[in-house]
């Protein structure tokens, strides 16, 4: 029979982690699916007796997310319009039941190229809270992704919580994405964007694509070009040359590099559009 752990206290948790020999375990979304028998064939740790797992609150420095917050609960909580592209992407995570069951910080450890959460969290600049037996620690999402199923996290460590800083709050967001059907697929492409304008200039801008690498990432040539441009004349910079730096897209069965690179820069400007 499985071992199986639900801690109340976040020591509890790293002790039975640090031991080894335990998976750790939120919605189960991803982990069941990816279990080749009809009953898991390891210990497992749940995570969702933690404090603050699941809670969303504001606090001084901005935003926490815990990792354990669903995508229906993504969707349905108070959050400013900066954070539309994250609730836009909850709305489109598998169906309804997934969208109860999954949660944001185990789309994030599994790592898969087209996790629908990371792009909108790199244009809202997110940080992860980590937790080990050797203390917390907080990493850039951008550098806690680090390959295809592969992130920056110690066999040791837990993630806690997604920060959300205040300055990364401002302005509108959206997020779109491309696929072989409208739901229910894994993306060919998908971006977020994040705009401020200010007398009818770009003043601030974000943007994310997923799914056309083997991490999310920003479009820093792109944002920089844009800076400074009134909407219509920033569109028109946006092309597959201007994105294909940042971007490296990949051929695979779902698309070829060449048009992935055209879908995202038709999906970057869709989304800045949305966001204006």
């Amino acid at each position: 029979m499985t071992d199986y752990a639900r801690p109340e206290t976040l020591d509890h948790a790293l002790g039975l982690l640090a031991a080894g020999g335990w998976r750790v375990l939120a919605g189960g979304t991803d982990l069941y699916p990816a279990t080749p028998r009809r009953a898991l064939d390891f210990a497992a740790l749940d995570l969702t007796a933690l404090p603050g797992m699941t809670a969303i609150t504001e606090t001084p420095e901005g935003l926490r997310i815990g990792a354990g917050a669903t995508w229906s609960a993504l969707a349905a909580a108070d959050l400013p319009p900066a954070c539309a592209a994250l609730q836009h992407a909850s709305r489109q995570v598998g169906g309804w039941q997934i969208q109860n069951a999954g949660t944001i910080g185990g789309n994030l450890c599994n790592a898969s190229p087209a996790a629908d959460g990371a792009p909108p969290l790199l244009v809202l600049e997110a940080e992860l809270e980590l937790a080990s037996p050797r203390g917390p620690r907080r990493l850039p999402l951008a550098e806690f992704l680090t390959g295809v199923r592969q992130t920056a996290l110690a066999v040791d460590e837990l993630l806690l919580a997604v920060h959300l800083p205040r300055k990364a709050l401002t302005g509108r967001s959206a997020f779109q994405k491309l696929g072989a059907r409208a739901h229910l697929v894994i993306s060919i492409a998908m971006v977020a964007a994040r705009l401020r304008l200010e007398g009818g200039v770009i003043a601030e801008l974000a943007l994310s694509a997923g799914a056309c690498a083997p991490t999310a990432r920003r479009l820093a040539a792109a944002e920089t070009a844009c800076r400074g441009l009134p909407l219509a004349e920033a569109l028109a910079r946006i092309t597959p040359d201007l994105l294909a730096a940042d971007l490296a897209p990949i051929d695979d069965v779902r698309g070829s590099a060449a048009y992935r690179l055209e879908a995202a820069a038709e999906l970057t400007r869709r989304t800045m559009e949305a966001s204006a």
